[in-house]
C-alpha cells in the first residue's frame, strides 16, 4: 500500500516534502546509502519520517 510513498519509483529519489530525524539531527539530505547512526539501528533513539502537505 505504502510502495512509492518515500521514493518516486522512476527516479528513486526521496519525494519533497519529507523528513527523517534521529539523533536529534535532520538526516533528510544523508545518502540513502550510509547506514542509520548506531544509536538510531540499535532503536536506543527514535527514527522519525515527517511528512508535509502543500496547497491551498
Amino acid at each position: 500500500v505504502l510502495k512509492g510513498t518515500i521514493r518516486d519509483h522512476g527516479t528513486l529519489k526521496r519525494r519533497p516534502f519529507l523528513r527523517f530525524f534521529g539523533c536529534e539531527r535532520d538526516l533528510s539530505l544523508d545518502s540513502p546509502d550510509e547506514p542509520l547512526p548506531e544509536p538510531v539501528a540499535s532503536g536506543a533513539e527514535p527514527f522519525m519520517i515527517v511528512g508535509a502537505i502543500a496547497g491551498g
